[in-house]
């Protein structure tokens, strides 16, 4: 049974520090025999988002080659959760990132790309949570990924995408086995929705779902506090493993095999009768 492990990261505006703890960390996962390590969402910088724009790069850029150099000194699948990506067109890349997540594969070869298709606009600052924009300062992806992995065809999405499970149904009828979903997800919002939500798409997809998180508060002007309690989850919807406050991992073994279980004895694809899906 492949070992699948999830990072938590506390990010900041000091992308050296955050590749220094995502390396160590990665490299304990790998140590502890996982073949698939993910990292959460903001993975390289959770900061202001002026500073961001600054240090923006392309997927080949050399950040993300340290990644992919990382993943080949591991021998392991390393998912990173998400990068701000340099947007291609230079008036555009002014004000705008992609939100990416890049898998490298156990040589370094980037594997695939997903940016970010739903974007977090919400207003919560009368319960006690943020006002959030990231359609202002972040470009909306538009493709439907799939990747290769030691557990199967991997969904990818970020974070606000776990709301949207069009996306997901879509992501099972290419074939889907395991969905990542890497995330920042706020603490308010997550002390209510962030189990609830994840445990739904693995049952609804018959999945398992890693979902490596952000924890802790962050230095982007006292914007973000994220909620953590990165999970690994099962096809049946249980907890295979999660992280306490803090920065660490979580590991767990999976059986491969649960997926075509679950799916036989509760056949939803069979059983679906409305296959017109929209992602809106």
């Amino acid at each position: 049974m492949p070992l699948v492990a999830c990072v938590q990261l506390n990010g900041s505006s000091d992308t050296e520090r955050n590749l220094a703890t995502t390396d160590r960390l990665v490299r304990q996962a790998a140590a502890a025999g996982a073949v698939l390590v993910a990292t959460p969402e903001a993975t390289t910088y959770l900061g202001p988002h002026d500073r961001k724009l600054a240090m923006a790069e392309p997927v080949d850029g050399p950040t993300h080659r340290r990644l992919g150099a990382l993943a080949a000194d591991c021998g392991i699948h390393l998912l990173v959760g998400s990068v701000p990506e340099r947007h291609p067109d230079p008036v555009q890349a002014r004000r705008l990132t992609y939100n990416t997540s890049l898998l490298f594969g156990p040589d370094g070869t980037l594997l695939a790309v997903y940016r970010k298709i739903h974007l977090f606009d919400v207003d919560l600052s009368d319960d006690g949570g943020v006002r959030f924009a990231e359609s202002a300062r972040t470009a909306p992806g538009q493709d439907v990924v799939l990747a290769p992995s030691p557990i199967g065809p991997l969904g990818l999405s970020i974070c606000y995408d776990l709301r949207f499970p069009e996306l997901y149904a879509e992501q099972l009828a290419r074939g889907a086995t395991a969905l990542a979903i890497p995330s920042a997800f706020t603490e308010r919002t997550g002390r209510d929705h962030w189990h609830v939500l994840l445990k739904a798409r693995a049952i609804e997809t018959q999945c398992f779902v890693l979902a490596p998180a952000q924890w802790g508060p962050h230095d982007d002007r006292g914007l973000r506090r994220s909620y953590g309690h990165s999970l690994i989850l099962d096809p049946w919807g249980r907890i295979l493993a999660e992280c306490a406050d803090g920065e660490g991992i979580c590991l767990s073994d999976l059986d491969l095999e649960q997926v075509a279980e679950v799916r036989r004895r509760i056949p939803v694809a069979t059983s679906r009768r409305n296959r017109t899906l929209s992602l809106g």
